[in-house]
């Protein structure tokens, strides 16, 4: 009586957990997300993030070293063409300036006396008291006097231009943006002294990959959206220049002109590039997983999760462009609850 008791307990409880199971198994769908594929011409195009800066700007510098002596301009002071930004003071260049000219001056002297000399020479040798070869001589000095004052004419100007590169003057109209040094520091040649930019024209700099630069032109016009109003309109962004390169797998730079008077140089942006590519589907890279047949996504449609075979032509950021015959454009694809699914269960969509 005991042995019948314990076989008939262990088929109920066989029996409960069968009936159990296929209870859960019919009345507990599956929760996962969906997305909807897209087509090629559907495709957002890509974000890359820049900072707006003046088309037009230089970081002056001076030619020759020296202790920064004066510099009368400040941070967001508005200058013209021409004007003083500031002064170096070197003791060296005034008296190489003076030595310069005191050459030529010696150099001139001494040329109007070998002239003089060549003269009387020519005279005399039509008397026949001076020979051919003596009067050659003094014309060979007189030859060499000449390119002698040609080259201290160009070393007093070489000393002139070096002096006048103590003056940095602005060479447009515009802002100063920075200020780099103070007076009273030294500053070697090349070292920027004073930044400027000028108002008549904002653009952006971005660097994207090889797959998107080759779709692009020179006037090609990009969407312009402000970092710190992604709902607003974006602004039309026209490509001036883009960059060449010859190493695989840089990102190249690509130069966007913007013409809107409520921007400033320093405002984050971002510049939306259209993905040119051939023609393809859409969809989140989490949709697709790989199976035993190669990578596939879970189509849903009335509620029953489908795998469906794709082939990956290209990733485009968040999104991977596939093809295949057995999906189209508006389908559901699960992208979170793969883990979990099996061709034919019932899912439940989250919102």
């Amino acid at each position: 009586m005991s042995l019948r008791l314990v076989l008939i307990t262990i088929a109920g409880w066989s029996l409960t957990g069968c009936d159990g199971h296929g209870d859960e198994s019919v009345q507990a769908p599956v929760v996962v997300r969906t997305a909807p594929v897209l087509a090629g011409e559907e495709l957002a195009p890509l974000r890359f993030a820049g900072v707006v800066r003046a088309r037009q700007r230089a970081e002056l510098t001076f030619q020759v070293s020296g202790t920064l002596h004066e510099r009368p301009v400040e941070i967001g002071q508005q200058v013209a063409p021409g004007e003083v930004l500031a002064t170096l003071r070197n003791p060296q260049l005034v008296p190489a300036r003076d030595s310069a000219r005191a050459r030529l001056r010696e150099i001139e002297a001494q040329l109007r006396q070998a002239e003089q000399e060549y003269q009387r020479a020519v005279t005399l040798r039509e008397r026949g008291v001076l020979s051919e070869q003596d009067l050659e001589q003094l014309e060979a000095r007189r030859d060499a006097m000449e390119a002698g004052r040609a080259t201290a004419r160009a070393a007093v100007s070489e000393a002139e231009q070096l002096l006048s590169e103590g003056e940095l003057r602005a060479p447009f109209a515009g802002t100063v943006e920075a200020v780099l040094a103070e007076p009273g520091e030294f500053v070697s040649a090349g070292r920027p002294v004073v930044r400027l930019s000028s108002a008549l024209g904002l653009e952006v700099e971005v660097r994207v990959p090889e797959t998107l630069r080759t779709g692009l032109q020179p006037g090609d016009e990009l969407p312009v959206w402000r970092v710190m109003e992604r709902g607003s309109e974006p602004l039309a962004g026209i490509v001036t220049e883009i960059g060449r390169g010859s190493r695989r797998g840089e990102l190249y730079p690509l130069v966007v002109s913007i013409e809107d008077p409520a921007l400033v140089p320093g405002v984050a942006v971002e510049v939306g590039v259209y993905r040119g590519h051939r023609e393809a589907l859409a969809l989140p890279v989490l949709a697709v997983f790989r199976s035993s047949e190669g990578p596939a996504v879970f189509r849903v449609r009335d509620s029953i999760a489908e795998r469906v075979p794709v082939a990956v032509l290209q990733l485009a950021g968040e999104q991977v462009l596939v093809g295949g015959e057995h999906l189209q454009a508006g389908d559901q694809v699960v992208y979170a609850g793969l883990s979990r699914l099996v061709p034919g269960d019932r899912v439940e969509i989250l919102p």
